[in-house]
Formats: C-alpha cells, structure tokens, sequence
C-alpha cells in the first residue's frame, strides 16, 4: 500500500535520452528516423511482393507476411515515441497511454516470438516431410499457427499490463527509458513488487525460453535429416532454405533474453541502448535478411522492379 500523505501518481515522465545534448540527440533522431523508415519501407515491399506473385504463396511466405505486418505495427507502437522524446526530452505520458503502449509493446513483441516458432515449425515440416508438407501445412493449419501466436501475445499482454499497473504510484514518477516498459514503471510503485518481479520472470520465461527449446528441437531435427542428404548440393540447399529464419531467431531472442532474462540492473543507459537493438534494428533486419539471402523473394523484387522476365 502506499504511504500515507504520498501523492498518487496521474502521469509519467520519460527521461528518454535526455543525458545526451542536443546536437548528439539531433543525429540520434536523423539515423533512427532513417532505420523507421527503412523498415516502414521493407516491410510494405515485402508485403507488396507476396501478395502480388503467386509462387510466393506458400506457408512459409504466409508467416512472414503475418511477421512484417507484426513487426510494422510493433515499430508503430514505440519508434514515435522515441523520436519524439529525443526532439523533446523528458516527455510526459499519462498513465492510461502509457498502459496502451506497454500493451501494444508486449502484444506484438509476444507475438513476433511464436510468430518465429511457427516459422521454425513450418521449416521442420518442409525439410523432414516434404512429401507431407503441403497436407500438413494447409491453409486451415497456417492460420491456426498465426491466430495462436497472435493469442498468446494477447493473453500476456493483458496479464503483465493488469499486474504492472495494479501497483500504487506516489511521488516517483520518472521512468528511466525511452518507452514504458516492464521493469522501468515498477522501479516507480512505492509498494512491494517481488511478487509482480517473480510473475515478469515467469512469463518472460514462458514467451522466451518456450519458443526458443522448440526451434532448437526443430532445427536439430532439421540438421539431422540435412546430414543424410547425399549430395551435397542437396544439403546445401536444404540449409539455405533455413539460413534467413536462423539469423533472425539468433538476433531477436539474443537481445530481448539478455533484456527480460537477465538480473536487475542498475545502468539504465545500458538497458536503453540495448533496448534500441531490439525496437529499432531487428524489425529492419528481418525483411532485409529475407529479402537478401532468399532466392525467390529476390526474384519477385527483380520482376517487381522490370528486371527479369517472368519465366
């Protein structure tokens, strides 16, 4: 419970990246201006592309194009908020909005890691039951994987949003980040959060570490069945078809478990810089590994743009 003769907190102040002045804020805002775009960008080029050719309508193309509609409106939920708050430092943002980000935040973030499962999953089946893949992978099943993921973030969401903001704020109200994230808002609650700490642990486990056993489960599989491939045209191949999911896995799960998995920190600055990893340069990386290291995705953007026949 709150202290007595505390003020209740109504709104928050983003300190954002006020420790830096103006003219490196200034660059700070042209280069993450560039990446948002750049990824706006991507995204509806990726978009585009699959809708528009039919050989890219598979399942594989399906989770991607569910992806950057994902990672589009994760971007949209966060990038503006630190543009803003690098023009004009020390932002305020009421409890409400700031409640609505961190929903949107964790919706999409949640949802951005099954999304990757799924994909993982789809690969399994292209690689160890290709002749099965059509059948198993059907429409009906894509859009199950797709709805599922997209639940799952929903439901977190929903519970790590109530669990925050269920917590009394007095006096404190200056929130050591660029955006209201988890552990930045309860540092502010003047009550005891161990019990709210121990269920952001939980749930960070489930919605990171879940995700990432299956995909290992399902790329050992992968690896396995590769290595039985006779030829190694064959195998090269194989793996060239898993090459983009696995990067992007490897650099999304590395910067939000070293965030979310990681011990109390007392560098704020450190957890900002981090943080802009994962809200600024993965949803760049992922349409720009896909669209460089696929051979089909790169073919439909040269025909998209009059460059190769259509075969």
């Amino acid at each position: 419970m709150p202290k007595p003769n505390f003020t209740a907190v109504t709104e928050f102040t983003l300190e954002g990246f006020s420790m830096f002045d103006w003219h490196h804020r200034l660059i700070l805002f042209m280069a993450f201006l560039l990446l948002y775009l750049s990824t706006l960008a991507s995204n509806a080029i990726i978009l585009t592309v699959i809708h528009l050719y039919h050989q890219l309508h598979t399942p594989m193309y399906f989770f991607l194009s569910v992806l950057s509609i994902s990672e589009t409106c994760y971007t949209v939920a966060i990038i503006p908020q630190m543009l803003s708050s690098l023009l004009s430092p020390q932002q305020t943002i009421s409890i409400q909005n700031c409640a609505t980000q961190l929903f949107f935040y964790l919706t999409f973030g949640v949802n951005n890691c099954f999304l990757l499962t799924a994909m993982g999953y789809d690969r399994y089946v292209a690689i160890c039951n290709p002749l099965r893949y059509l059948v198993i992978m059907d429409k009906k099943a894509c859009i199950k994987l797709a709805s599922g993921s997209c639940s799952i973030g929903l439901s977190t969401a929903i519970i790590q949003v109530s669990s925050v903001f269920s917590l009394p704020f007095c006096d404190a109200n200056l929130i050591s980040h660029f955006f209201c994230d988890i552990r930045p808002i309860m540092k502010l609650a003047c009550a005891d959060t161990a019990i709210k700490e121990f269920i952001t642990l939980l749930i960070s486990l489930c919605v990171l570490v879940l995700p990432m056993v299956l995909i290992f489960i399902s790329y050992v599989l992968i690896v396995t069945t590769i290595l039985k491939i006779a030829s190694a045209e064959g195998r090269r191949k194989a793996f060239a078809t898993c090459a983009s999911h696995l990067t992007v896995v490897i650099v999304h799960y590395g910067c939000t478990s070293f965030i979310y998995l990681k011990p109390k920190s007392q560098n704020s600055l450190q957890d900002r810089l981090i943080s802009v990893s994962y809200t600024v340069i993965t949803p760049l990386l992922n349409p720009v590994v896909y669209s460089l290291r696929n051979k089909e995705v790169k073919d439909a953007l040269l025909r998209a743009l009059g460059r190769k026949p259509l075969s």
